[in-house]
């Protein structure tokens, strides 16, 4: 079965860095007022995930999760998590550093299908 989610090397290697400094990370994308539906990056415990979130996978060992509405937009693709230079939302951990986590996506093949998580 193919991911729901995956990262970039640079993405990797970004995750990786702000472990270091933070520890355990945790990731959630909505589609609410902070930088709109960017992926958001938080220190794991520091940010709530409620009962409408939906576990897609884990991205470089961290938990992705995503809000329900925004998931019936995107569940006919694959999220693939970036990183770019530019400044991001004040509260994602990534966002003091001049870049910021992106959310580029691919549609499933016909073969892969939408499958559910």
């Amino acid at each position: 079965m193919v991911q729901k989610v995956v990262a970039t090397p640079e993405a990797l290697v970004w995750i990786d860095k702000l472990r270091e400094q933070h520890g355990p990370l945790m990731f959630h994308q909505s589609g609410g007022c902070c930088d709109g539906s960017a992926p958001m990056c938080y220190p794991q415990g520091e940010f709530r995930v409620g009962d409408q979130d939906v576990l897609l996978g884990e991205i470089g060992g961290c938990p992705f999760y995503i809000g329900a509405a925004q998931y019936e937009y995107w569940k006919h693709t694959q999220l693939i998590i970036d990183v770019v230079v530019g400044r991001g939302s004040g509260f994602s951990v990534e966002a003091p550093h001049g870049v910021r986590f992106l959310t580029r996506s691919r549609c499933f093949t016909e073969e892969e299908g939408q499958g559910g998580v």
